[in-house]
């Protein structure tokens, strides 16, 4: 674990999600520090650009899913 400014941080790989043009993005096992308390996910800033040149050159997928979509009416 890593402590910054006593948060706890954990580095594990996570499943990152990106709307764009009404397209649902998720590319998995990216390289994060979580926080343990929160959930919050911190990149590096080499993992954020990876993660743009694989959604801007649309790299071929590993598989596809299909997702539902609902509309929360309060």
């Amino acid at each position: 674990m890593i402590n910054d400014s006593n948060e706890k941080l954990v580095e594990q790989a996570v499943t990152y999600s990106l709307e764009m043009n009404g397209k649902l993005f998720l590319i998995e096992n990216v390289p994060a520090r979580v926080n343990v308390e929160t959930g919050e996910q911190f990149f590096s800033p080499t993992t954020v650009e990876r993660l743009q040149q694989i959604i801007l050159r649309q790299e071929k997928p590993v598989r596809t899913i299909a997702t539902p979509v609902y509309n929360f009416v309060a």
